[in-house]
């Protein structure tokens, strides 16, 4: 597995869903945290959640149109309060564009390090939940929760951890609630809809 060479990347169009706030420092370096509305062609927004070193409010003024190029990122969660694994979009480039169309695709290739779920939804559609590790280069991994639907599904399922992916798909926001303490408390889950399987030789 740690020999597999990774690869992520990741395009957006949105629009800028709220201003940068602090999110936390790096050799140095600033990060803030900002969100960022793509619509999907159903008419529902995924709203993403970006992290990007430059906060300039006139970049992420409130629904401008954006292009934006990165990778997912992944990391736990220790405060105790939301999800244990968090997913955000590290940004690489981001510009305003004048196409108001929304666009989210993405290309992974790592390998996986939990025995894929196989299930089927109450309609009877087969659907695999997978969690994929994808190598950064220098020695860390992001653990990204993917699901396959239909033939992929089937596919995925018989796949086994170390077994190396390499995918095109697309990031999404899920709304759901949870019981805490009595309480049903909305959450948001961030996953990776598969949409195709590509061939892990195939050059980047």
């Amino acid at each position: 597995m740690d020999e597999f060479r990774g690869e992520n990347k990741i395009l957006l169009r949105g629009q800028a869903a709220g201003q940068p706030v602090p999110s936390h420092q790096n050799h140095g370096v600033s990060y803030y945290l900002v969100p960022l509305r793509v619509p999907r062609l159903s008419g529902v927004d995924d709203v993403l959640n970006l992290i990007t070193s430059n906060p300039d409010p006139a970049l992420w003024a409130a629904d401008q149109w954006l292009d934006v190029e990165g990778e997912v990122r992944s990391y736990n969660n220790r405060s105790g309060q939301g999800s244990k694994l968090v997913i955000t979009v590290l940004v690489r480039s981001a510009r305003p564009c004048a196409e108001q169309a929304g666009e989210n695709r993405l290309t992974l290739a790592g390998a996986l390090c939990r025995t894929p779920v196989k299930r089927r939804t109450p309609l009877g559609r087969e659907i695999c939940d997978l969690l994929l590790a994808v190598n950064r280069p220098y020695g860390r991994a992001d653990y990204l929760p993917c699901i396959a639907w239909g033939s992929l599904a089937v596919h995925c399922g018989a796949l086994e951890v170390g077994d190396t992916l390499r995918l095109e798909g697309r990031l999404q926001s899920r709304q759901y609630h949870k019981l805490i303490d009595g309480e049903q408390v909305a959450r948001t889950a961030y996953e990776i809809s598969v949409m195709n399987l590509l061939d892990p030789a195939e050059p980047s």
